[in-house]
């Protein structure tokens, strides 16, 4: 695989503003200058070898996607489609309805979500514009992860509005056509 300093640095930018950070940020976290954020999301730099792992567990993504601009290692890990998010959202409120809302594996998997996502992603069981957005949420970090998700299955099957807009951009930013 060849390294594309361009398309790694529009991916490191992408996830970041993803995660609501700034360049200042990610630097403290990181434990390097402002200015070397700046120069790798540019594409002049590559982050050191040694920041990788660090780096991408701070913008929740693999070293492979982060590497390769979020294509994953040599290609993607897997497809995935609008219509397996929504199934995998309801699959969680089934959960729920199944083994009750104060069940410990129910609770788990919430907490972990919530915590992650900082949210409360029980607010999409009963509200159709949070659902849509968490649908959003999920495939960017399924993107972030080095899957694939198809624009066009995204403006096909998303709601018209801001979710579906920013999925598309962010798709756009991260190379994937």
């Amino acid at each position: 695989m060849k390294l594309d300093a361009e398309r790694t640095g529009r991916f490191i930018q992408s996830c970041r503003r993803d995660m609501g950070l700034t360049q200042s940020e990610l630097s403290e976290r990181l434990g390097v200058s402002p200015q070397a954020v700046s120069n790798w999301e540019r594409g002049e730099a590559l982050p050191d070898i040694s920041a990788l792992p660090e780096l991408a567990c701070a913008l929740r993504c693999s070293v492979d996607a982060l590497l390769s601009g979020g294509t994953g290692c040599g290609g993607f890990r897997r497809h995935v489609t609008v219509a397996q998010m929504r199934e995998a959202l309801s699959a969680l409120g089934r959960i729920g309805e199944l083994l009750g809302r104060d069940h410990f594996v129910y609770d788990c998997i919430i907490r972990a979500l919530n915590e992650r996502m900082n949210t409360t992603i029980e607010a999409s069981f009963s509200n159709a514009h949070i659902y849509e957005a968490f649908v959003g949420e999920f495939l960017l970090g399924c993107v972030r992860a080095g899957d694939y998700v198809d624009p066009r299955d995204v403006q096909a099957h998303m709601q018209p509005g801001k979710p579906r807009d920013y999925i598309l951009n962010a798709l756009r930013e991260a190379g994937i056509r």
